[in-house]
């Protein structure tokens, strides 16, 4: 049975193999491919939307417990090339 995580972004609950782990590796956010890297790790929808709204309301620093800013280029070229494909 697939566990149950919360997306950052919009708060809602769902599947895990449904969302993408992120961490922060030094001063950036990385997608977990095999949910396997170490440390604090939070989720996300692969979409546009929850990006958003994770940004908006500063979840990144707060979910991966990171006081300092964290650079979300790669995760959102990320999440514009799954969009795209």
């Amino acid at each position: 049975m697939d566990s149950v995580r919360t997306c950052i972004g919009c708060r809602s609950r769902a599947s895990r193999s449904s969302l993408l782990r992120i961490v922060a590796r030094e001063s950036e956010i990385v997608v977990d491919e095999t949910a396997t890297l170490p440390g604090r790790g939070a989720w996300l929808h692969p979409t546009a939307s929850c990006f958003t709204d994770a940004q908006r309301r500063r979840a990144f620093g707060r979910a991966l417990r990171v006081t300092s800013q964290l650079d979300a280029r790669q995760l959102e070229n990320r999440l514009t090339w799954l969009m795209d494909n």
